[in-house]
């Protein structure tokens, strides 16, 4: 889910619009050839995904799942040696559980989207007036918005903290965007990455 920021899904989309998530995916929706997966399917609003990832460990993993018998790609074993498919109730409840704090599958997006939009606003620059400022704006919500497979109005709406946009706005965002000049690229290992670092202290810092 936080490699690939696809959402959590939930069986009464699925059951609705025939649209998927990361817990309603079957077994055709993933490609798996060597390290490297493919998940192909339709989320909501009709939107096609098409997500890569390469990671040996997801891939051997999401291949023990898929070898699980029925057409749910998700599933595990109980104690009793029962199957059951897993769902967004059950990924939530894990996420609460091991955080201490009442998160959801839907924070995670948030935190990719504020993420990906401060590296967006790094990649477009700066601007000289009120007009290019909100120009570059629209551009990083699109950047953010395909990243994520949703539009840059929901993106704005529900996926970036509001204030990255503002200090962007306020041409106050400079001092944080220098700090990303010598980044590292990210390896995938557990932890924050510096860019999460940042953006966790820019939230610490600013007051909207």
């Amino acid at each position: 889910m936080q490699r690939t920021n696809i959402c959590i899904g939930n069986n009464a989309y699925e059951k609705l619009y025939g649209s998927f998530g990361l817990t309603t995916l079957k077994d055709k929706h993933v490609q798996i050839k060597g390290q490297k997966l493919t998940f192909s399917f339709k989320g909501k609003k009709g939107i096609m995904h098409h997500v890569d990832l390469k990671s040996k460990t997801l891939s051997k993993l999401v291949q023990k799942c898929k070898d699980i018998p029925g057409k749910e790609l998700f599933q595990y074993y109980d104690e009793e040696g029962n199957r059951h498919s897993i769902d967004s109730g059950m990924v939530n409840d894990y996420i609460k559980e091991i955080s201490g704090e009442d998160f959801t599958a839907k924070d995670f997006r948030t935190w990719s989207g504020t993420v990906n939009a401060l590296i967006a606003f790094r990649e477009i620059g700066y601007a000289e007036n009120n007009s290019e400022y909100k120009k570059n704006i629209k551009k990083a919500l699109d950047i953010v918005a395909r990243h994520l497979g949703n539009t840059s109005t929901v993106c704005k709406k529900y996926y970036i903290h509001p204030l990255v946009i503002n200090l962007y706005e306020n041409n106050t965002i400079k001092k944080y965007l220098d700090e990303l000049e010598d980044i590292e690229i990210n390896d995938g290992k557990a932890g924050l990455t510096r860019k999460e670092k940042l953006v966790l202290k820019i939230l610490g810092n600013e007051k909207m």
